[in-house]
Parts: structure tokens; sequence; C-alpha cells
């Protein structure tokens, strides 16, 4: 099995690290205490980044494994390295402005559904052949 998957769940793993300390960071230059959660748009635009990254690694983490096994390691990885680009511009857009969140969602969205349907394809196709 080719390393790259591994490096890029390493990757998406060390995205998420950072994007949580940045809720950290945020928490203190906003002056919201813990466990609020509200308060202040710009405290929560960051929030917002940390939990949703957090819900799409649960949907993109096994569909790139999935996919690097039942078809192809280096372009599982080449479409979960757009994730991970497509994650950075989410986050980069939201922290600034809301609306500006969309491009960095599309791009890791459309990452994960080819990672998910590449997935279920190589999956029938090897079943196909058992």
């Amino acid at each position: 099995m080719s390393p790259f998957p591994s490096l890029v769940t390493v990757s998406a793993l060390i995205l998420y690290f950072v994007v949580t300390i940045n809720v950290g960071r945020a928490r203190a230059k906003y002056q919201v205490p813990v466990p609020q959660t509200t308060g202040n748009l710009d405290f929560e635009r960051v929030l917002r980044v940390q939990q949703n990254t957090l819900e799409q690694l649960v949907l993109f983490l096994p569909a790139l494994w999935l996919f690097s096994v039942y078809v192809s390691p280096i372009w599982g990885s080449v479409l979960g390295t757009t994730w991970i680009i497509g994650r950075i511009a989410y986050a980069w857009g939201y922290y600034q402005a809301a609306e500006k969140r969309v491009i960095g969602f599309a791009i890791s969205s459309l990452s994960s559904i080819g990672l998910i349907l590449g997935s279920l394809v190589g999956i029938i196709l090897s079943l196909m052949k058992a």
C-alpha cells in the first residue's frame, strides 16, 4: 500500500488540530469564557469551522481509505489533498465572513462525494470479481 493516504490522513488531522487551537485563541481574543459558545459572532465563526471540520472528518477519513483500498491510493490521495485544500479555503473564508466559506465548502464536499462514489464503485466491482 502506498504511504500517500497515510500522509493525507496525518495532514487532515494536523489541519483539525490547528482549527481546534484557533478556537482557544479566539476564546481569549474575543473574551468568550468556557463553556460559553455564543455571544461574539467572530468567535462563533471560528467555532463553527472547528465543529464543521470535525463533522466532515467523520465522512472523509473512511471514504479516503475505502477509495485508496478499492480504487487507487494515488487518486485517493489526490482527492484527499483536494479535500484538505478545500477545508483550508473554507476556514480562511469563514474566519472573515460566513458568506466567504462557500467555495471551500464546495471543493471539500465535491472531493468527499468523489471519494464516496468511487469507493462504492470499487467495492461493487470487487464483489463482482469474487
